[in-house]
């Protein structure tokens, strides 16, 4: 099925939750409004005409400023986070991506939240984990959010553009 059946198919069943598109891009996606994600998702894997059984990938994109050029929305910072799906049965392929604030209720400290993904792809477990970690959006609902690559005792979420860089870690000087 090509990419534009799988967006009419989400704009018919979903007309406010679907905010946007790019269906040139090399990994073609569709923007979900976040309050919607997880009926959306439902629907991706268990539509039979669909069926994107496969979670391949979840990640993050820290905007702290309007990107280069004009790019994606205003002035403020925000975070994309994009879920790349594929169907093992129909051999198609589509990328979510889901657009939010840097800081919940912009109140800075406040992490951005998004509703675990966890129980419709297991596969989002690890890679709900890494977001976390590394760019600091909570997923709510996962069954164990805690760090997966820096130590527990890590401060911050080393890929957020405004991360304070140390020159040490527990006394270890790094470079």
């Amino acid at each position: 099925m090509e990419t534009s059946q799988i967006v009419r198919y989400l704009r018919e069943r979903f007309p406010r939750a679907i905010l946007g598109e790019n269906l040139q891009a090399f990994d073609p996606w569709v923007q979900v409004e976040p309050a919607q994600l997880r009926e959306v998702c439902f629907y991706l894997r268990d539509e039979p005409a669909l069926r994107f059984q496969m979670l391949h990938l979840i990640t993050a994109v820290d905007y702290l400023e309007k990107p280069p050029g004009g790019g994606q929305g205003g002035s403020e910072g925000h975070f994309e986070v994009f879920y790349h799906l594929s169907s093992l049965e129909h051999g198609h392929r589509l990328v979510l991506k889901v657009r939010l604030p840097r800081w919940k209720h912009n109140q800075p400290g406040q992490l951005p939240e998004l509703p675990t993904l966890s129980d419709i792809w297991r596969t989002a477990e690890w890679h709900e984990r890494e977001v976390y970690d590394l760019s600091g959006v909570c997923f709510i609902g996962h069954p164990d959010l805690r760090r997966i690559l820096c130590p527990e005792d890590w401060q911050g979420h080393p890929l957020r553009k405004d991360y304070p860089m140390s020159h040490q870690y527990q006394g270890i000087p790094g470079r």
